[in-house]
């Protein structure tokens, strides 16, 4: 990602965070209509719509408010926050990453939710996604969408090949290496991102830290294992070489759409952009597995997603507002037609009506959330894979030793989390 600021950025990003403060919009009066600001991280083009469509509902139903919409591109959005919400003029609501939640927890940017009105369904969503919204005992989010990555396959080219789903990374490798032989296609596309590796550790029961120990592990035995196995699927039979270009994620994508590749490891916010592909004309076509286990027999893959968070810099009536907002936005009613609209996955059991899980897509992911593993409550967690996106590359490429490029991880990791041991 480029980092060079620009003046005319700096001055766009000022500006987007003095006109998003909510609880100083000059057009409240004491006794008209409330003005809350939104900060939507979401795709503006294939999802922001129906949000923008939703946000009409709740201020049709509640005449004394206004909802300020505005789009923030989700790679830029926890910077502009965290620098916007120092200032005192953040968004009274935030599309957060689960991953930022505990951070802005930390820094006491966020509202804790726990007897408002905005966890007044707390019981109707899955408890693992309330676990996840916790900070030090405190709720600071309300699950909006969750996700997790999944073996996504074409079933034509699986069936053509007469193989099946692969339940480990070894059966991947041979049924790789038959799609090969049979189609012509290769059977399997990785991945050089660090969040795409996360499964490799958790099938060999580790992760990057011990969060309870405070031990850094990502360069533990068991680390190495799983990072092995990475490594070894981008070379063999039917197995594709690494691409470590900028433009990496689209190339996967696009040749997975067109049928140039028989399986990726791919999450839910592709379900739309999957259907737009000529292997998927049919939706049937797209298969969906757990991803592979490794050598213990473990399989899983974080759980992502984005709360709804409420700044805790807001006045009293902004908060009262944005509370109302949120749970609005995350009520059955709603989840169930951003999920219809957008293919997402809801994040309470009774937004998964019978119309949304006629969506194969929707249905497929359902189907992988319980090998989902939450990320544990560590504000610097996220960050973590920062050092692993520099390293991870340069390895797959060839281009140091995956032993030199743990190290190297390691150690930049460990300046991360200064308190914990190696």
């Amino acid at each position: 990602m480029r980092r060079g600021i620009a003046a005319t950025a700096l001055v766009a990003s000022f500006a987007l965070a003095a006109t998003a403060c909510g609880g100083s919009d000059s057009g409240d009066k004491a006794d008209g209509p409330v003005t809350i600001t939104w900060w939507d991280t979401s795709n503006a083009t294939n999802e922001a719509p129906t949000y923008k469509a939703l946000i009409k509902d709740f201020e049709a139903a509640n005449k004394n408010i206004k909802v300020k919409y505005v789009n923030v591109q989700f790679d830029q959005a926890q910077n502009k926050f965290d620098t916007a919400a120092g200032a005192s003029g953040a968004p009274d609501v935030l599309r957060s990453e689960v991953g930022w939640t505990p951070a802005f927890a930390k820094k006491g940017y966020f509202l804790p939710l726990d007897g408002t009105e905005a966890l007044a369904d707390q019981a109707k969503f899955k408890p693992n996604l309330i676990e996840q919204a916790k900070y030090d005992g405190k709720t600071y989010g309300v699950p909006l969408v969750t996700d997790t990555l999944a073996l996504v396959y074409n079933k034509q080219l699986f069936a053509k090949a007469g193989v099946e789903a692969p339940k480990t990374w070894d059966d991947l490798k041979t049924a790789a290496a038959t799609i090969k032989a049979k189609t012509g296609v290769d059977g399997y596309w990785g991945s050089t991102q660090a969040y795409y590796a996360q499964s490799f550790l958790y099938g060999e029961g580790t992760d990057t830290v011990d969060a309870s120990a405070k031990k850094i592990t990502v360069n533990s035995a068991a680390a190495k294992k799983g990072y092995g196995t990475w490594l070894s699927l981008f070379s063999g039979k039917g197995l594709h070489k690494a691409d470590t270009t900028a433009d990496a994620y689209a190339h996967i994508q696009d040749a997975f759409v067109n049928g140039k590749v028989a399986a990726i490891v791919q999450g839910p916010w592709e379900i739309t952009n999957f259907y737009k592909g000529s292997a998927f004309t049919d939706k049937s076509n797209l298969g969906i597995a757990t991803v592979p286990a490794g050598s213990t027999g473990k399989a899983g893959a974080p759980t992502g997603g984005h709360n709804l968070s409420v700044y805790a810099g807001s006045d009293a009536a902004h908060q009262k507002a944005a509370l109302k907002f949120v749970n609005f936005m995350t009520s059955a009613k709603s989840q169930s037609t951003i999920a219809l609209k957008n293919s997402t996955l809801p994040t309470r059991d009774d937004a998964y009506t019978t119309e949304v899980k006629a969506d194969p897509g929707i249905a497929g992911y359902q189907t992988v959330l319980a090998a989902a593993q939450p990320r544990p409550a560590l504000p610097e967690y996220s960050s973590l894979w920062g050092p692993l996106d520099i390293e991870l590359p340069k390895v797959a490429g060839g281009k140091e030793s995956l032993d030199k490029g743990l190290s190297n991880a390691e150690t930049a990791i460990a300046k991360l989390v200064p308190d914990f041991s190696k």
